[in-house]
């Protein structure tokens, strides 16, 4: 039997290209969401529309590795469009990102509205100091914020418009609704460390998913991929190979 294709899915912010050196050990995909690099926006920009977005280029019975908003619209695609997901992978992911009443394993609301105040006055500014919460606390932070800061234009510039409604979005997103229909096989991989995307998510998810185990690093903040790429590497690897 063929291996089923592999589609890395990258955060808010970043592009496909955040993924090279991952791609590297265990090559896959890695398109940019929409409104990045040069995929066209969408509307209404939520996680299930860009999930659907994405559903019609990307191949059939795929492995789906997805960080942090990538990781929102993997679960959200394994829900619609179950025929494009053999294998999830989240990967720093959060079914609701923002803390509420009923949910405490999020960012506090006023450190994203915070966010997205500065992002109408210097777009560029705010979006590289949101990347540095990224690694925050973890090991290799410096390496893997130098990493991100330095990546993040490669593919060109998001634009203020898309980062915006990027942060509508974390704010607004609850798909603890649809954690239920994901019937594939799901690794959700969490750093202990995590400041955006706290690790009692990632318990949560490994929880409610019906068929999902949790790897947790308990060195790794936000980018475990980035800060320890060869535990990453092991688990997604016993993982698609399992």
């Amino acid at each position: 039997m063929a291996e089923a294709p592999l589609v890395y899915l990258h955060g808010w912010g970043l592009h496909g290209g955040i993924w090279s050196e991952t791609a590297a050990l265990i090559p896959g995909l890695t398109p940019d969401l929409p409104g990045y690099g040069e995929a066209p926006s969408t509307a209404p920009y939520s996680a299930e529309a860009l999930a659907d977005a994405l559903a019609v280029t990307l191949p059939n019975e795929a492995a789906v590795c997805g960080w942090s908003l990538g990781g929102m619209v993997a679960l959200a695609l394994a829900a619609r469009h179950p025929h494009k997901v053999a294998r999830l992978v989240l990967v720093a992911t959060n079914p609701v990102f923002v803390r509420r009443p009923d949910w405490q394993h999020g960012l506090e609301p006023n450190v994203l509205a915070e966010f997205a105040h500065a992002l109408s006055g210097d777009y560029k500014a705010t979006l590289l100091r949101f990347l540095s919460l990224q690694a925050r606390g973890g090991d290799q932070a410096r390496a893997v914020i130098e990493r991100l800061r330095g990546d993040v234009f490669l593919r060109g510039e998001p634009t203020p418009e898309v980062l915006a409604a990027g942060l509508d979005l974390l704010r607004e997103v609850d798909l603890r609704g649809v954690v239920a229909q994901v019937r594939c096989p799901v690794l959700v991989v969490h750093g202990a460390y995590d400041m955006l995307c706290p690790p009692g998510a990632g318990r949560w998810l490994a929880e409610h998913l019906p068929d999902a185990r949790l790897a947790l690093h308990e060195r790794a903040a936000h980018a475990p991929f980035l800060s320890h790429p060869d535990w990453f590497a092991a688990e997604l690897r016993a993982f698609l190979h399992g």
